[in-house]
């Protein structure tokens, strides 16, 4: 007994080490695949967009069908309220929010200077300090703002990305549509396709993928959504510039586990930097209460524990996500990962009963 523990002890090892060379080369090999990556990422978001949306509206026809209306009816009225007050929501809210891109794009220089004023000053107040301990605080600052660099810029790609994509994004509401129409064609489909003697072991495997994403999706997006407008409230309450623009950052980076917040804060930070020390702490205590708020309230009542996954595991695939793809690789790391958990468990249950 002593030597097949052993044995499984060093095959579990085994595979732990195989997994990480394969992951180690890879990444090693990025140069080669990453140019592939974007271009397919570019030309397949709009469609995995409009399956994620259908994949949300579909339970919602299936309840409206199971009421008695037909299903036609059913897919008509559900897609109108979604597109119609989605299309009301961008076409009341772009105008202010360019509004408020475009009054943050004036301001840049004041940012700046301030920015450069506050850090000559404390070169200053450093001056008389041992030069071993001033050179670490320069090197320290210079990171920093290196860093806050890059963030700032990447936000900024992003944002340009997403206008220049407007016109691929637009092809997303015919796909809902098709899909939603075309749904049970397309499960038929799937389940010709799929082998006959692993149709059921599928179907329970689809059920419990369905089960752990399905309300983690739906329960994440309703938390960002209400973290988004209570940080807009409480911007705009605390006399924060910008209030909207932020508060739909906050929300939208806010599905990102762990890493979310800390993006989010940063732009805040930075335009309450420019007005006071003070402005900066407000910010800070508001971040802190909304993640109070989200951690102990909202995620709780809404997502629950629907991935039961640890959170190292979390941070994991979070950092092999963003390095494989950015911010889509951040948003998308924790649901691959909640399928893939299923799907491991799965087969690990079925070679254990075979």
């Amino acid at each position: 007994m002593t030597r097949e523990r052993l044995i499984n002890h060093l095959l579990k090892i085994t595979n732990v080490l195989l997994l990480l060379i394969c992951i180690y080369v890879f990444l090693k090999l990025a140069p080669l695949w990453k140019p592939v990556l974007s271009i397919a990422v570019t030309v397949l978001t709009p469609f995995f967009i409009a399956a994620l949306i259908t994949y949300l509206l579909h339970p919602i026809v299936e309840k409206l069908r199971k009421h008695g209306l037909p299903r036609p009816l059913s897919i008509i009225i559900i897609y109108s309220i979604f597109f119609g007050g989605t299309g009301y929501a961008l076409f009341k809210g772009i105008p202010y929010v360019t509004g408020q891109l475009k009054d943050l794009n004036d301001n840049i220089p004041t940012f700046v200077e301030t920015y450069r004023s506050f850090i000559t000053n404390i070169n200053h107040s450093t001056d008389q300090l041992p030069d071993a301990l001033h050179e670490r605080i320069h090197v320290r600052l210079q990171g920093t703002e290196a860093y806050l660099d890059t963030v700032i810029n990447t936000v900024i790609n992003s944002v340009k990305g997403i206008f220049n994509s407007l016109i691929i994004i637009a092809i997303i509401p015919f796909v809902v549509f098709y899909l939603l129409k075309d749904y049970p064609l397309v499960e038929k489909v799937f389940w010709y396709f799929s082998p006959r003697k692993y149709r059921r072991s599928l179907k329970r495997l689809l059920r419990d993928i369905n089960h752990s994403l399905g309300s983690y999706i739906r329960g994440q997006l309703i938390v960002c959504l209400l973290i988004g407008i209570l940080a807009t409230i409480s911007l705009w309450l605390a006399g924060i510039s910008y209030p909207v623009l932020l508060g739909i950052i906050i929300g939208l980076t806010n599905i990102i586990p762990y890493f979310g917040p800390i993006l989010g804060a940063i732009p805040a930070v930075i335009i309450a930097f420019t007005v006071s020390i003070k402005s900066v702490i407000i910010v800070i205590v508001i971040i802190f209460g909304l993640q109070f708020v989200e951690g102990n309230l909202l995620s709780p009542l809404i997502v629950g524990k629907s991935l039961h996954m640890h959170p190292i595991l979390i941070i994991f695939a979070l950092l092999l996500g963003g390095e494989i793809a950015g911010i889509i690789g951040l948003i998308l790391a924790v649901p691959f990962l909640a399928v893939a958990k299923v799907i491991v468990l799965h087969t690990f249950a079925h070679y254990q009963k075979h």
